[in-house]
């Protein structure tokens, strides 16, 4: 084997592709760890469908996010200013020297082009004046108090959020063949330029469409060209409610329209040629809080009424990420099931076809353009690929070979497996393991979510235990997605009870299915869920040699008053019953541990706080039971998923000695 921490550089991923309308060519970026530059990078590449070779189409460092224009000529997309934050960028679709096209201070998050390919819509935050920069030489410590008056006022990733609401903008994109010297505008309104914006030209001045304290997500133009949709995400003061209004904004700034009433919560939204309006949707409840496997369905609109076209109960369109494609009159989406994605087709009476290529894949983030479909995917082999398919999902082929690194690192294809539990309940996982005779010590890893999954695909945690001589047993207990809503919703007000029965019992399982795995030399380790998890079994279970908690959630208690979801998540999952809260908390039972517990966590994490690191960690010493605490600094929630890339190294060899001090190969 010759997988090592650092070679999460060879792991190359690729987003959502952009597809021309005919068919003839795709467009799409790539994102690597840079040890040595200390950032992912990345690029934009073109394919000419169906058989060409990759060719880069911008020398960016970090380039994402491309969208073609309505006429396939351009190219927009997202690429770092010199302060670091993200600004829209256009380039010929064949490729020349990119033309930034705004300027926001604190950066865009989504975009769109207008029908007419004259316009783009984008959405950024927008400084309150004395805040972020907006007075310089003002550092972050000598700004004014905050004053809070809601239950609402900091996410994982941003940090403060009542004051840089997100708003709606659109903007002129100018003629690719203009002089060089243009300079973008500031995307705000004129009393936004006094609190710091840079003045720019009236022909490039960005239009604000939305305003006051609530924020908005996502942009999306109707058919016609002369709304702009969003939703809005308004901040509460007594409760938190997940439903979420669409509305419609007038491009020339002449009002706003409620298109659906705060009924259901909303993520992606897309119009298809004909205007029909489709979005992806759950319903939380009359309580407005219900987020538990939350059933996320196709809609469609039909005058002011929602219409259902998929199932909750059985097609699971996932949460952060899903999107939508119109085809034709039809739409793709993506439907988790049992450790992989697969893309669907749904026609608006409500129909379905699973386009399965033949291929096991992850992923499937699409763009559609005349009979073929373009995805981004990964494999059990591949960070990230290119795959094609025709409009039946029957004819699929890989344009891209980026997996040709992985497969010369030496990465373990690992063994699906599935157990019957003591109850007779099914659980389904894999096993992966060094190659030889072994016997060789085993680490059990538990997924994040809860309702969440391992899958097929490569996954870097797992690759470099392997290397490092571990046999690594991972599995999709009760309250995991992919396996129906009932499935995701057993253990809520229940955790630590069918979820623990099912990652021990697959952990039984699997020790007794292959001989090469010490049943004698056992660890365990999670993150976030999977970091309660692990706390919870190991308070309960004494087999363990040792452990990894990582940005675990520990104290339902203190989470509710520190945590960017603490309002609800933990309400939904362990209830509101003191005594309830109590049979299910980690810390609750923390006196019961003496495995050696070492707990992992980032200084900026806002979904699970640092202190309920520090808490758990400070009750293990306290008590005596051997235990270690490692702090990233300027690291949140997704410091494994894109953290600095030296952080990343950092914490593979910190977890690989605390596992050769505990469990030596």
């Amino acid at each position: 084997m010759t997988v090592r921490a650092a070679d999460i550089e060879s792991l190359i991923s690729v987003g959502r592709p952009a597809i021309a309308a005919d068919g003839s060519f795709t467009v799409f970026a790539t994102s690597r760890a840079d040890i040595a530059a200390n950032r992912n990078v990345g690029q934009l590449w073109r394919i000419e469908v169906p058989g060409g070779e990759p060719r880069r189409l911008t020398r960016g460092v970090a380039d994402s996010a491309p969208r073609l224009s309505p006429d396939d000529r351009r190219v927009a997309f997202l690429r770092a200013d010199a302060a670091g934050r993200a600004q829209v960028h256009v380039v010929a679709a064949s490729g020349s020297e990119a033309l930034q096209v705004t300027h926001a201070p604190l950066g865009v998050g989504t975009f769109a082009w207008a029908p007419s390919g004259d316009q783009i819509a984008f959405v950024a935050r927008v400084p309150e004046p004395g805040r972020y920069g907006t007075v310089e030489g003002l550092p972050p410590e000598a700004e004014s108090p905050r004053r809070i008056t809601g239950v609402r006022w900091h996410a994982n990733g941003v940090g403060y959020i009542l004051d840089r609401p997100a708003h709606v903008f659109i903007i002129a994109v100018p003629d690719l063949d203009d002089e060089p010297a243009y300079e973008a505008a500031p995307v705000l309104r004129d009393e936004s330029v006094a609190a710091g914006a840079v003045s720019g030209t009236d022909a490039g001045a960005a239009r604000q469409l939305t305003e006051g304290p609530a924020s908005h997500d996502g942009v999306v133009f109707t058919a016609d060209g002369t709304e702009v949709l969003t939703t809005v995400d308004a901040i509460e003061t007594e409760r938190r409610d997940l439903r979420t209004p669409l509305i419609a904004v007038s491009v020339d700034g002449s009002g706003r329209r409620e298109v659906l009433a705060p009924r259901l919560s909303i993520g992606d939204v897309a119009v298809s040629s004909d205007g029909v309006v489709a979005f992806l949707a759950s319903d939380p409840g009359p309580g407005g809080r219900d987020f538990v496997a939350p059933g996320v369905a196709l809609w469609v609109l039909e005058g002011d009424e929602p219409r259902r076209l998929t199932d909750p109960e059985t097609i699971d369109l996932g949460e952060v990420g899903s999107h939508i494609t119109p085809v034709g009159e039809d739409f793709l989406v993506q439907n988790r099931t049992r450790g992989q994605v697969e893309l669907m087709r749904v026609t608006r009476d409500g129909a379905v076809q699973r386009l399965r290529g033949g291929l096991e894949v992850v992923g499937h983030a699409a763009d559609a353009g005349g009979e073929r479909i373009v995805c981004a995917v990964s494999t059990s082999r591949s960070a990230g690929e290119i795959l094609l398919l025709d409009s039946e999902g029957v004819d699929a082929r890989l344009l891209t070979a980026f997996g040709d690194a992985a497969d010369r690192a030496g990465y373990v294809v690992p063994r699906e497996l599935e157990i019957s539990g003591p109850d007779g309940y099914p659980v389904h996982g894999w096993v992966a393991r060094p190659a030889g005779a072994g016997p060789f010590p085993v680490l059990l890893q538990i997924h994040g979510g809860p309702y969440a999954s391992y899958g097929v695909h490569l996954f870097d945690e797992t690759q470099v235990l392997v290397d490092a001589g571990y046999a690594v047993v991972y599995c999709n207990p009760r309250g995991s997605a992919g396996y129906g809503r009932t499935h995701g919703r057993s253990i809520r007000g229940r955790m630590g009870t069918d979820d623990l029965v099912d990652v021990l019992a697959f952990l039984d399982g699997a020790l007794a299915s292959d001989d090469r795995l010490d049943s004698a030399r056992v660890g365990i380790m999670g993150g976030s869920y999977g970091g309660y998890l692990t706390a919870w079994a190991i308070a309960h279970d004494h087999r363990f040699a040792a452990a990894i908690v990582e940005r675990g959630f520990l104290d339902p208690v203190s989470f509710q008053g520190t945590s960017d979801i603490g309002s609800f998540f933990g309400d939904e999952y362990v209830g509101t019953d003191p005594d309830a809260i109590h049979a299910q908390s980690p810390m609750a039972v923390v006196d019961r541990v003496t495995t050696p517990t070492f707990v992992i966590h980032s200084e900026l994490d806002h979904r699970c706080p640092l202190e309920q690191a520090t808490r758990y960690y400070s009750a293990l010493r306290r008590q005596g039971t051997e235990a270690e605490l490692l702090v990233f600094p300027g690291e949140d929630h997704e410091l494994t998923r894109s953290g600095r890339p030296r952080h990343r190294v950092e914490r593979f060899e910190a977890i690989l000695e605390w596992w050769g001090r505990h469990l030596p190969v």
